[in-house]
């Protein structure tokens, strides 16, 4: 799909992602195979990840990934633990997964290198190849975005979650995830023709103050990455919750009328969340529903679960940059913000 030159950078940039996961699929796959290698002799007994903002929200689909497909449990490192606390964590013989589009926050940077001299192997999932990310860890994924202009990411959060599927796939060979793989940049291509979908959508919720993203499974972290996105490009207050802890006291913000957005998967848990949004809307809510298996704002199924979640990213970055538009708002220049956040 070609690029308007009248569209926001935020749109021009998600036209570019089935480019960006074919350029990364063929770029990584030397790379890939090394640390496949590496992780078959030297199988960790935990993994980690460290990261901000958009890319801690790709580690935690990160995380559902690796331990549904592998059965490696996943936990996530607050840096500040060790550059802020000064308490270096013992991850000897741990798997470190490191994501950054800028590769420049020095927390992250400093987390990273000193698991690797404390014995991890240490992965960075990162844009900029020459950043001092890159240059700390034993193995560098590019992402392979080329310059991401609008301060919100989209394209590097995409090619955060793509980069990685292929090592689960060479650790654990299954037919269907690689076919699935493959077949990535095209189901891209097919969800960039939901424009008109998702503008229709984004009407629905023009007026609001306030929003919850509701989700499960593989999609929790998207719709951590959308309660962002909202926060970020809309200056509406999202948060994000999975439709278990929803029932554990936020449900109570339901009777204030705040109204919920929900992303409804084709998974393992897809008829757990089906019957919480049937709940939710007998009940009375204001519930709309995107995702490969949504009523809304269907999304095109990728064939397996672990790659569904990217287009029904990429059709939300649609949603949210039409409705900041709707709302007068610039996508690409949010107020307060800028491109690359250093933090300690």
């Amino acid at each position: 799909m070609s690029e308007s030159p009248s569209s926001s950078l935020m749109v021009q940039e998600c036209l570019q992602a089935p480019a960006v996961l074919r350029r990364q699929t063929e770029a990584n796959a030397e790379a890939v195979a090394r640390l496949v290698e590496t992780l078959r002799q030297r199988p960790p007994a935990l993994a980690a990840t460290v990261a901000r903002g958009s890319s801690d929200h790709a580690c935690s689909v990160l995380k559902y990934a690796t331990e549904s497909w592998l059965g490696w449990p996943v936990v996530s490192i607050n840096p500040s633990l060790y550059t802020l606390g000064h308490t270096p964590l013992n991850l000897s013989g741990a798997l470190l997964i490191a994501v950054s589009q800028s590769g420049a926050s020095p927390d992250v940077v400093q987390t990273l290198r000193q698991a690797r001299e404390g014995g991890a192997v240490t992965v960075a999932l990162v844009n900029v190849e020459n950043s001092d990310l890159a240059q700390a860890a034993e193995y560098v994924l590019p992402l392979h975005c080329g310059e991401e202009r609008a301060v919100a990411a989209t394209k590097s959060y995409l090619a955060s979650v793509a980069a990685f599927l292929p090592v689960l796939a060479g650790l654990k060979p299954d037919e269907a995830l690689s076919g699935a793989i493959a077949r990535l940049p095209g189901h891209l291509d097919d969800t960039l023709t939901l424009q008109p979908e998702a503008m229709r959508l984004a009407e629905r919720y023009q007026f609001a103050e306030n929003l919850l993203i509701l989700a499960r499974g593989m999609h929790a972290g998207v719709a951590q990455e959308a309660a962002l996105k909202l926060k970020e490009i809309c200056g509406i207050h999202a948060e994000a919750y999975s439709t278990a802890e929803f029932e554990h006291g936020p449900k109570r913000l339901l009777a204030e009328g705040i109204p919920l957005l929900g992303f409804q998967s084709s998974d393992a848990v897809a008829e757990s969340v089906a019957a919480s949004f049937a709940g939710l809307v007998a009940a009375g809510a204001d519930l709309r529903t995107l995702g490969p298996g949504a009523a809304h704002l269907r999304t095109p199924a990728t064939g397996h679960a672990l790659c569904d979640v990217l287009p029904s990213m990429l059709a939300f970055y649609l949603f949210a940059e039409h409705l900041a538009s709707l709302r007068g708002l610039d996508p690409d220049w949010p107020a307060l913000l800028q491109k690359v956040t250093r933090t300690l």
